[in-house]
């Protein structure tokens, strides 16, 4: 392996850094950060929604007087016409498509298919931000896969073809966050940076809440309801930032691309700038330098061990007896002081001291909710629960952010994009095991809680980058 690789066209002269930071404090610029920022609303609500369209519905005893029936939740032993769905069939994929008795993987397959369509599309997409399509095209791009994917569910006749149009959909989902928390943190200056990142983060809590609420209030309405109701605001957010939202002035500068603020920028960059753009150039680099590499893999463990956490705590939220939309409303709210914390962190400590600290006190809560408790302990693990996802979700806005500092411009939207594939490895296992953990609590919150512990050590590998300038070039980043 080589140390440096400097593969992709560079541009350090001063004069082009001067019309950078101009450009970065243009009066505009922090408006347009905020409306990139906002993609994250999206993501977070296509992230969790089969947890209420493919949730199991409650049933109902249809004879008052049926000792069997009402000793039991669970339909499937009982006999065919001794009961109903307490509400209409079509609220659920499950009720309508008569799931009820299928076995976890065939019933957890649609979340499953949506985190398995994001790692696809994550190693597809995440490297084209990075060369030929800038990163406003590629959120472009995948806001616009993600939304009409999203939209085509509600003419899915069975669980097959909808688990396809789920994996199209993680598919363009996959570069939604990436690529706006890239892009949005490159348009404004340095002083705003770690705000704005942030700022994602608290939109996509924002996201996240509107579900069960949404949910909650079309509860007698079909699952099919929910898909357009978020659907249809994505597609219409998709075609304002293609008119409205500016192209990052690090990737102008790296690849002396035209845009109307940067002319002068442009004019100075295309007297010799190198045309020859390699789609996977980027992930070559990142495989190719050993610092890099390094850094690559640490981020990519602890990703994966507070995924668990992030992706598995919410499906397995009913799990714990509670009320299924009070459970995942709790979770949604943590995120508010998961961004107020991460602002406070990002600010005042360490990167890699916060990560080891708030993946173990998610650890030890979570191991809290892996007993059987019912009564006060049952609320007091609801507690756990909720505590032990508001540390994962402080400790992966973190980490992202972490991730954007220590990784040059020329590979940081591919580096961040492998960052969040690891993670996505955890949500495609993670409803398998909520569903397991109906049965066993120690496949969700026990295995979980142990899992970002362990993970969460590999940020000790990583240097520390508080305070520091973001790098454009390897050069650059191996010196940092």
């Amino acid at each position: 392996m080589v140390d440096s690789a400097p593969l992709l066209p560079r541009n350090s002269d001063l004069e082009s850094n001067s019309v950078i930071k101009a450009c970065q404090k243009s009066s505009n610029n922090l408006l347009q950060a905020i409306l990139t920022a906002f993609a994250w609303v999206f993501d977070g609500q296509q992230s969790f929604i089969t947890i209420f369209t493919d949730a199991k519905p409650k049933c109902k005893c249809l004879e008052p007087t049926d000792q069997i029936c009402k000793q039991t939740s669970n339909p499937c032993g009982l006999q065919p016409g001794s009961w109903t769905w307490a509400s209409p069939a079509n609220t659920s994929i499950l009720s309508e498509w008569g799931l009820q008795c299928a076995n976890t993987v065939l019933s957890s397959l649609p979340s499953s298919a949506f985190f398995a369509g994001c790692l696809v599309g994550g190693l597809l997409l995440s490297t084209l931000a990075d060369s030929v399509l800038g990163r406003k095209r590629l959120l472009f791009l995948s806001c616009l896969i993600m939304s009409l994917a999203g939209s085509m569910t509600v003419i899915s006749p069975n669980i097959w073809v909808y688990s396809a149009l789920k994996f199209v959909s993680g598919f363009g989902r996959s570069s939604v966050g990436t690529a706006a928390l890239v892009l949005s943190m490159e348009i404004v200056d340095k002083r705003w940076r770690e705000k704005i990142g942030v700022l994602g983060f608290a939109f996509y809590m924002l996201g996240f809440l509107t579900l069960p609420i949404t949910a909650y209030i079309s509860q007698s309405f079909s699952w099919r309801s929910l898909y357009l109701w978020t659907n249809i605001p994505s597609f219409c957010y998709t075609i304002t930032i293609y008119n409205f939202v500016p192209e990052s002035p690090r990737w102008l500068a790296v690849y002396g691309r035209n845009q109307t603020c940067f002319s002068e920028l442009h004019d100075e960059l295309n007297n010799g700038a190198d045309k020859d753009y390699n789609f996977f150039a980027s992930m070559k680099i990142l495989c190719t330098t050993r610092s890099t590499l390094w850094r690559l893999i640490s981020v990519m463990i602890a990703s994966l061990g507070i995924s668990f956490v992030y992706f598995g705590m919410p499906f397995s939220a009913g799990n714990l007896g509670t009320n299924l939309y009070l459970s995942v409303a709790l979770n949604a709210l943590s995120e508010l002081p998961a961004s107020l914390l991460t602002l406070l962190l990002t600010a005042t400590m360490k990167r890699r001291i916060s990560i080891l600290i708030l993946t173990t006190l998610s650890g030890l809560f979570s191991l809290a909710c892996a007993l059987d408790a019912a009564g006060v302990a049952g609320k007091i693990q609801l507690a756990a629960e909720v505590i032990s996802y508001c540390s994962a979700c402080t400790a992966f806005n973190v980490l992202l952010i972490y991730s954007a500092e220590i990784f040059p411009t020329a590979i940081r939207n591919t580096a961040i994009g492998l960052v969040r594939e690891a993670g996505l490895l955890a949500g495609v296992v993670a409803p398998i095991l909520a569903a397991e953990g109906q049965n066993n609590r120690f496949w969700s919150f026990g295995f979980f809680g142990l899992v970002i512990m362990l993970c969460g050590l590999s940020s000790l590998c990583l240097p520390e980058t508080k305070g520091k300038e973001l790098t454009d070039h390897i050069e650059e980043e191996a010196n940092n």
